[in-house]
């Protein structure tokens, strides 16, 4: 599929069919999410992939799929074959930019306080979205979750304290859904500014 093809197709997919998931192009797709930029080459984003159908429900539980339904929504996110739990740890970037190739241990990029923009959270930004687009060439629907219950999904799925996961990916068949009522806002047209951000025209 062209790349062009893939991105205007992904969307945020919130239905899937029973259709199971080949394991080949879930290996295709993980591996093309670890291939996201890398502040230092830190490799902090890590994945936690569910297939397990009880662990699936625990998880819809805690992102409170009942409020989905009552909106409206299909429980798509216990339907979906897929889970993937995109995590990041700060410390390993924190760590990394303590070598000497990266400032040494009093460098200032060796602290939290350090980065002016927290690249952990960018980098997991970025392989989340090559989730989404791997997805979708291998034909298959996704989509992207937050939870306020970010602890508790921490907690069943054994993941350590400096492991901070951010959010789940859904990966399934996609099947007939419910679009999200934020999509009637439209495209902004302003979001370009070229040269410099400069003020819009005035009659």
């Amino acid at each position: 599929m062209e790349f062009g093809e893939v991105v205007r197709r992904r969307r945020m997919v919130r239905n899937y069919t029973d259709d199971p998931v080949d394991g080949d192009a879930l290996s295709r797709i993980l591996d093309r999410a670890q291939r996201a930029p890398s502040a230092g080459f830190s490799q902090g984003v890590t994945f936690v992939v569910v297939a397990d159908e009880e662990c699936r429900r625990e998880i819809s539980r805690l992102a409170h799929e009942e409020e989905y339904v009552a909106d409206g929504f299909d429980p798509w996110i216990s339907r979906a074959p897929i889970h993937v739990v995109v995590c990041v740890s700060k410390d390993a970037y924190l760590n990394r930019y303590r070598e000497s190739d990266k400032g040494g241990p009093d460098g200032a990029a060796g602290s939290e306080e350090g980065w002016p923009v927290p690249y952990w959270w960018v980098d997991a930004g970025a392989s989340m979205m090559l989730l989404l687009l791997a997805a979708v060439d291998e034909d298959l629907a996704a989509g992207f979750l937050g939870s306020h219950n970010l602890r508790d999904l921490s907690t069943l799925l054994a993941i350590p304290d400096d492991v901070a996961p951010i959010g789940i990916v859904t990966i399934g068949h996609p099947a007939p859904d419910r679009r999200s009522a934020s999509l009637k806002r439209g495209r902004r047209t302003d979001a370009i500014h070229r040269e410099r951000w400069s003020p819009p025209a005035r009659d």
